[in-house]
């Protein structure tokens, strides 16, 4: 996995190539990009209104706001080129605040390089040794890049779908720590 900080609440994951850290207000625009390349069939409370909301100011107040130690999405930042790509971590899930869910997102210009299953590896360790003994993670059915990375680190499907024809069907998936 590499190296794990606590910086006070916050927690730092260190990969061979990614910074996972708590966002800085300024990259609220990286936010607010991730939004505008959300899939059209995402749920529209997950994408920009026609209004253009969330704006960023919004996600700065997000970003401010924090987050729970030990939950949260962290910044997925590339070690190398020092550019935010996306985020990782843990929220809370379906099942509760003790089995909580991975989630991670990264703009469509670092899909395919690893990324995902690289921090995706990161955030599971750090659970792991943080006492966590199962993680969630919720997927739709039709977004298969996904579903290959939660297999790659140790995801498999609990046989719970939850149906929805219109967005696709949320398939979730468990990983025992």
């Amino acid at each position: 996995m590499g190296v794990v900080s606590a910086r006070g609440p916050q927690v730092v994951l260190e990969t061979e190539r990614l910074l996972l850290r708590p966002w800085r207000v300024e990259e609220a625009v990286v936010q607010r990009a991730l939004w505008a390349e959300r899939d059209p069939r995402v749920p529209p409370h997950r994408r920009l209104d026609e209004a253009g909301r969330p704006t960023t100011d919004e996600i700065e107040a997000w970003i401010r706001g924090g987050s729970r130690a030990g939950l949260g999405l962290l910044a997925a930042q590339r070690r190398r080129e020092g550019d935010v790509i996306g985020y990782c971590g843990l929220v809370d899930g379906a099942v509760g605040p003790h089995e909580p869910e991975l989630a991670y997102e990264l703009l469509r210009r670092a899909w395919g390089a690893g990324y995902a299953t690289e921090a995706a590896g990161a955030v599971v360790g750090w659970a792991r040794e943080s006492g966590y003994r199962r993680l969630w993670s919720t997927v739709r059915d039709w977004n298969t890049a996904s579903l290959r990375v939660l297999a790659k680190t140790g995801f498999v499907p609990s046989g719970r779908v939850e149906a929805d024809a219109v967005h696709g069907d949320s398939v979730f998936l468990v990983r025992d720590l």
